[in-house]
C-alpha cells in the first residue's frame, strides 16, 4: 500500500474558514430598511384604519370603509383612467421615437453622433423644476397648458434618456456573428433585424419600456405644472387630498393603489434580470 504524504493531503483538502459577518453592511441595510419600510408600513396601516387616536401605536378599529368611500368617488376613477391613458400614450410615443434613434446611435456613425447622444442627458443635468417652468412658458404661448397633449409632451421629455440609453446598450451588445451568419444564409437586413437582432435586445428594451411606463404613471411635477387645474392624475389627486387636509385615509388608499404598478413592474423586471438577458443587454 502506498503511503500518503500528510503534507500533500493537507494541501489538497480545502480549508473552510468561517466568514465574519459584515456588521457595518448589516447596520446600513437595517437603517435603510427602517427608513424605507416604516413609512410604507404606516401608510398601509392608515389605509385600513377606521379609528386611530393618539397616543395608541395601532389603530383601534380596522376596516374597508375608507376603501369603499375612496373608490366611490368619481374623481378617483377619472384620475386613474387619465393616468393609464397618459402612461400608455407617452410610452408608445417614446418607443416609436426613441427605439429607431437608439438603433441609429448603436449601429451607425454620423456627424455629431456623440454630441446628440449626450444631449439626451441635458434634461437631467439641470434642476428639473426650473426646466419645467421654462417649458411651461413656451406651452402657455402654444395653448398647451391644462391639456392632455401638453402633459404628454412634458412627460415624453422625461422618458427620452431612459428610452435612448438603455436600448442603445442592448443593440450594441447583440451578437454580430449571428447577424453575419443570417446574412450569409441569404436573409435581408429587415429579416436579420426581426429574427436575430431584436430577439436578443428585446428583454432589455422591454425593461426600458416598463420603467418608462411606471415612471410616467408616477410623474407628478410636470403633470401638476402643465396640467393643472384640468388634468389631475393619480399622484396629483393624492397630493390634492393631502394638501387640502381631506380625510387622511383617502390619500393612504390612493397611495396603496399607486403601489400596484410598481409591484407588477418589479415582478417582470425580476424575471428579466433572473433570465440573464437583461444583463447581456448591458454587456455584463
Amino acid at each position: 500500500m502506498t503511503a500518503i504524504d500528510p503534507t500533500t493531503l493537507s494541501a489538497e483538502v480545502p480549508v473552510h474558514r468561517t466568514k465574519r459577518p459584515d456588521w457595518l453592511g448589516l447596520a446600513l441595510a437595517l437603517a435603510l430598511g427602517i427608513v424605507v419600510v416604516i413609512p410604507l408600513l404606516v401608510v398601509a396601516i392608515w389605509a385600513f384604519a377606521e379609528v386611530w387616536r393618539y397616543p395608541s401605536l395601532l389603530p383601534q378599529e380596522f376596516g374597508f370603509r375608507f376603501w369603499q368611500a375612496t373608490l366611490a368617488r368619481p374623481d378617483v376613477w377619472n384620475a386613474m383612467s387619465l393616468s393609464l391613458r397618459l402612461s400608455i400614450t407617452v410610452t408608445l410615443l417614446s418607443a416609436l421615437i426613441c427605439l429607431p434613434a437608439a438603433y441609429a446611435f448603436a449601429r451607425m456613425d454620423f456627424p455629431g453622433r456623440n454630441v446628440l447622444f449626450l444631449s439626451f442627458l441635458a434634461s437631467h443635468a439641470f434642476p428639473k423644476f426650473g426646466l419645467l417652468v421654462a417649458i411651461a412658458g413656451i406651452f402657455l404661448n402654444l395653448g398647451l397648458i391644462s391639456t392632455f397633449w401638453g402633459v404628454v409632451l412634458i412627460q415624453l421629455v422625461g422618458t427620452l434618456m431612459m428610452m435612448i440609453w438603455i436600448p442603445v446598450a442592448a443593440f450594441q451588445n447583440v451578437d454580430r456573428a449571428m447577424e453575419e451568419a443570417a446574412r450569409d444564409a441569404g436573409a435581408g437586413p429587415i429579416r436579420v433585424f426581426w429574427s436575430v437582432s431584436l430577439p436578443q435586445a428585446a428583454p432589455t428594451i422591454f425593461a426600458a419600456v416598463l420603467l418608462s411606463f411606471v415612471g410616467t404613471f408616477y410623474e407628478t411635477e410636470g403633470a401638476w405644472l402643465i396640467g393643472a387645474p384640468e388634468i389631475r392624475t393619480m399622484p396629483v389627486l393624492m397630493i390634492t387630498y393631502i394638501n387640502n387636509q381631506i380625510v387622511v385615509q383617502y390619500g393612504a388608499v390612493l397611495s396603496v393603489l399607486l403601489w400596484v404598478p410598481s409591484f407588477i413592474a418589479l415582478m417582470f423586471t425580476r424575471r428579466l434580470v433572473g433570465s440573464g438577458s437583461f444583463a447581456k443587454g448591458f454587456g455584463v
